[in-house]
C-alpha cells in the first residue's frame, strides 16, 4: 500500500533552441538574460535528482555561451544536482560549449557535434562603391576605430589583431572542453579543436559525448517509467509576437537569412 502513495520523481527539463545571442530585433535567440530565470527555476525543484537540458543550437555569441555554461555549473554545484545534456539536431560551436556543462552528454547518432573553433566573416565592398561612384567618408578619433570596415581595403595589421583575439577565444573554448570532458576525450589522430564537426556516432568514439540516446528514453531508463519530466522553456511574449508580425519585412527577411546562414553551415 505504501508504494501507491510514494511520490514520483520529477526531472526538470530545460530546452535551449536557436542561435546563441540576440539575433535580430525580435528573434528568440538563446541569451543569458532570457534563460537565467528558467535555469534558476529548474534547479530549484526540490528532491529532483538531476536537471536535464536539451540543446539544439549551431552556436553564436561566445560570451553568451560562457555565461550560460558558467551559470548552469554554478547552480549544479549550489543545489548539488547532476546535469544531463541531450543534443538534438545540432550542438556545435557555442552550442557544444553549453553542452559541456553536463556531467553526461547524450546525442542522436545523426546529431552534429563539435565545431570547436572561432569564426569571423564579412564582405568587402571596395570595388562596388568605386563602380557605382560612391565616396566613403569616415571620421574617427583613434587610428584603429575603423578596423575591418567592409568599405575599406583590408590591412595586414587589422587581420593580425583579429587573429590574436580569435586565438584567445579559441583557447577559452578548448579549456572548457578539456576541463569538462577530461579523461573521457579519446586520444586520436583527429584534431578535436580544428573547428571540424562530426556525427553523434563519431563524437561518441572521440569522447565528445558519452552515449547515444534521447531525453525521454534515457531519463526513463535511469529514473523509471513513471518519472515526471517537467519542461522549462522560454516562451515568446505576446508583445514580441505582435512586433515580429509587423510590416517591417526587410528587417525580418535579413534576420531570417542571418540565422539560416548559421544553421546551414552544418548542412541543416
Amino acid at each position: 500500500m505504501l508504494s501507491i502513495f510514494k511520490k514520483k520523481k520529477i526531472i526538470p527539463h530545460i530546452k535551449l533552441a536557436g542561435v546563441i545571442g540576440n539575433v535580430g530585433k525580435f528573434k528568440q535567440g538563446i541569451d543569458f538574460s532570457g534563460q537565467e530565470e528558467i535555469i534558476l527555476k529548474a534547479f530549484s525543484v526540490k528532491k529532483a535528482p538531476c536537471v536535464a537540458i536539451t540543446i539544439n543550437s549551431p552556436g553564436g555569441s561566445p560570451v553568451q555561451s560562457h555565461l550560460i555554461f558558467n551559470f548552469i555549473r554554478q547552480q549544479a554545484k549550489k543545489n548539488k544536482k547532476k546535469v544531463i545534456v541531450f543534443a538534438e539536431d545540432i550542438a556545435a560551436s557555442g552550442g557544444y560549449l553549453i553542452a559541456c556543462a553536463g556531467d553526461e552528454i547524450y546525442a542522436n547518432s545523426s546529431s552534429i557535434i563539435g565545431s570547436i573553433g572561432v569564426i569571423y566573416s564579412s564582405f568587402g565592398f571596395t570595388e562596388l562603391i568605386k563602380k557605382i561612384g560612391v565616396e566613403r567618408r569616415v571620421h574617427t578619433a583613434g587610428k584603429n576605430k575603423s578596423t575591418l570596415d567592409p568599405f575599406l581595403e583590408e590591412k595586414k595589421e587589422d587581420i593580425e589583431r583579429l587573429k590574436n583575439i580569435q586565438l584567445d577565444l579559441h583557447k577559452d573554448f578548448i579549456n572548457v572542453v578539456e576541463k569538462s570532458r577530461g579523461e573521457k576525450i579519446k586520444k586520436s589522430e583527429v584534431e578535436l579543436f580544428s573547428g571540424e564537426f562530426w556525427s553523434g556516432t563519431k563524437s561518441k568514439e572521440l569522447g565528445l559525448i558519452d552515449e547515444i540516446g534521447d531525453a525521454n528514453q534515457v531519463l526513463r531508463e535511469k529514473f523509471g517509467e513513471d518519472v515526471i519530466i517537467k519542461k522549462f522553456e522560454k516562451s515568446k511574449s505576446w508583445l514580441s509576437k505582435k512586433l515580429s508580425s509587423s510590416n517591417d519585412h526587410v528587417d525580418q527577411v535579413a534576420n531570417i537569412l542571418e540565422e539560416k546562414s548559421i544553421w546551414q553551415k552544418y548542412g541543416l
